[in-house]
C-alpha cells in the first residue's frame, strides 16, 4: 500500500487500486477535502482563490489539472503557476490575497511518486489539527460542487519565476553587489526538475556563471532526487573538472539545498543551514536560530557564536516554524538543507539560500571548502530498527529517557538524549514501521558506536 495520509498532505505512487495508491479518484477526493475545508473557514467569503503549481514529475500535469478542476468544480478561482517550486506557491498565496495553495510534489521522493502538499492563506503548511480536518472531510466525502453559474476560473500565471527572484534580490541580507563582482562559476545539479529553471535564472541575475546538470525539466530524474552524497558523484566531478567554484544541488520542489565544494567534497546538507545562519547573524549582530531535534548541534555552536539563542523543535517544517514564531527566530530550517528566513517568509527555500550563501561567501572571501572548515565538524549517523505490530514504541522510549534521566533529555518528538560531546535521538516514524536513530558526536567512528550501542540496549527490551 503507498497512498500515505497524513496530516501534511496525501502522497502515493501513480497508478493502481483507489486508496491503495494516488490515483485520479484520490487526487480528486483530497482536492474537494481541502477546498471544502477552505470554503467552512470563510463562510461569508464570496469569492475563494487557490494558487496551484507543480514540479516536472511526469504524472504533474495529470495531478495538477485533477486538482485544478476540481476546485473550480467547487466554486473556487484557481491561480496556476504551472512548472513551480514549493517556496514560490507560498510566495505567491500571500502575494495574490488568496485563501490558500497547493504544490503537486512529492518533493525528494522518486519519480513514481506525487503528493498535495497544503497551504494555508498566509502560504503556510496547515497544522495538525486543519490536517485531521482534511482527512475527516476526505473520508466523510462531506463536500458540496458549486452549480453552473457559480463555477471557479481557472487563470495560468507565468509571471512567478521573476517575481520570486526579485523578491529574493529586494531581501535586505542579500548582498547583489558583492555577489556580482565576486564572479563566481557554479554547477547545478536540478535533477532535471523545475530547480533547473529558477536556479540558472536567479544566478543570472546576479552575474553567476552557471553550468547546468540535469536541468531539463522533463521529471526524468537522473538519480535518486534526495540530495545525499552517494546521489551526487556526477556534480561532484563537474565541479572539479569545471573548476568552479561550487555546486549547487535542490530536490524536486527546491526546499532543500545541498552544496558541493570546490575539490568535489560534500558542504553537507547539515551545514547549508550553518552557513546561512553565520551570515544572518553576523550581518545582524546576534539573534535566535531554531532547527529540528535532528540537526546538528553546528547551529547552536554558530548562534552562541554571535551572542544569540538556539532551540529544538519538534521534526517537520510545521513545528520549525511554530518554534520559530515563538522565540523571535531570525532564521532557522531543518538539517536536510532547508533553509526558513521569515524576512521573506516561513518556508523552506533554496532560492534564499543560495542568495544568503552567496552573500557569505562574497563578504568572507573564502573558498567554499575554507568556509566548510571554519565550522565545527561533526559526524552523523542515520540509522533504524525494524519494528513489529506486537513492540509497544511509546513504552521502549519511556524506558530509554528514565534510563537516562540525569542527561539532557528532551521528549517533545521521541527521545534526545544530549551528552557532553554527542546525542542521540529516537523517534518513531508517521509513515513506516520503524524507530528512526539519529546520532551525532565529534568522529563519525564515535557517532556509529552511540547509534550501535543504543540499538542494542533497544533490541534487548523486545528481544
Amino acid at each position: 500500500m503507498t497512498l500515505i495520509k497524513s496530516i501534511s498532505g496525501i502522497r502515493g505512487t501513480i497508478g493502481g487500486k483507489i486508496a491503495d495508491n494516488l490515483t485520479p479518484i484520490d487526487a480528486v477526493k483530497f482536492a474537494s477535502a481541502y477546498g471544502a475545508l477552505i470554503k467552512k473557514r470563510n463562510p461569508n467569503k464570496e469569492k475563494l482563490t487557490v494558487v496551484i503549481g507543480r514540479d516536472a514529475r511526469i504524472s504533474g500535469k495529470m495531478i495538477s489539472s485533477l486538482v485544478a478542476n476540481t476546485l473550480v468544480g467547487l466554486g473556487i478561482d484557481v491561480i496556476d503557476l504551472g512548472l513551480s517550486t514549493t517556496p514560490t506557491v507560498e510566495v505567491a498565496v500571500p502575494l495574490e490575497n488568496a485563501d490558500g495553495g497547493i504544490i503537486l510534489t512529492a518533493s525528494h521522493n522518486p519519480k513514481q511518486w506525487n503528493a498535495l502538499k497544503l497551504l494555508n492563506e498566509k502560504g503556510e503548511f496547515l497544522n495538525g489539527s486543519e490536517g485531521e480536518k482534511i482527512l475527516e472531510l476526505a473520508e466523510s466525502e462531506d463536500f458540496a460542487f458549486a452549480e453552473v453559474d457559480d463555477l471557479g476560473s481557472n487563470t495560468k500565471d507565468t509571471s512567478y519565476v521573476e517575481k520570486h527572484i526579485n523578491e529574493v534580490l529586494n531581501l535586505e541580507l542579500v548582498d547583489v553587489e558583492a555577489i556580482k563582482k565576486a564572479n563566481f562559476k557554479v554547477v547545478v545539479d536540478a535533477v532535471n526538475s523545475t530547480g533547473g529553471i529558477f536556479i540558472p535564472a536567479l544566478l543570472k541575475e546576479l552575474n553567476v556563471a552557471c553550468v547546468e546538470l540535469y536541468c531539463t525539466p522533463n521529471g526524468q530524474f537522473p538519480h535518486n532526487p534526495e540530495p545525499l552524497k552517494e546521489h551526487l558523484t556526477d556534480i561532484s566531478e563537474l565541479v572539479v573538472k569545471e573548476k568552479a567554484d561550487f555546486g549547487i544541488v535542490v530536490d524536486p520542489d527546491v526546499d532543500r539545498l545541498a552544496l558541493v565544494s570546490e575539490d568535489g567534497s560534500m558542504f553537507g546538507e547539515e551545514y547549508t543551514l550553518v552557513a546561512c545562519a553565520d551570515y544572518v547573524l553576523g550581518r545582524l549582530k546576534g539573534g535566535n536560530t531554531v532547527s529540528n531535534l535532528s540537526s546538528s548541534r553546528a547551529l547552536r555552536d554558530v548562534t552562541q557564536k554571535h551572542g544569540g539563542k538556539y532551540t529544538a523543535s519538534a521534526v517537520g517544517e510545521v513545528n520549525v516554524v511554530i518554534k520559530m514564531k515563538e522565540e523571535n527566530a531570525v532564521i532557522g530550517g531543518e538539517g536536510n538543507g532547508g533553509i526558513i528566513y521569515p524576512a521573506s517568509h516561513y518556508g523552506r527555500d533554496s532560492l534564499v539560500g543560495v542568495a544568503l550563501f552567496l552573500s557569505h561567501l562574497a563578504n568572507q572571501k573564502l573558498s567554499c571548502k575554507e568556509l566548510r572548515d571554519s565550522y565545527p565538524s561533526y559526524f552523523m549517523s542515520k540509522n533504524k530498527i525494524q519494528l513489529t505490530p506486537e513492540i509497544e514504541v511509546d513504552n521502549i522510549l519511556e524506558t530509554m529517557a528514565t534510563k537516562y534521566a540525569d542527561e539532557d533529555v528532551n521528549t517533545i518528538d521521541g527521545v534526545k538524549i544530549d551528552f557532553t560531546e554527542e546525542w542521540i535521538h529516537l523517534r518513531k516514524s508517521n509513515t513506516e514501521p520503524i524507530i528512526r536513530i539519529y546520532t551525532e558526536a565529534k568522529s563519525q567512528q564515535a557517532a556509529d558506536a552511540l547509534a550501535e550501542r543504543f540499538i542494542n540496549e533497544i533490541k534487548s527490551l523486545f528481544e
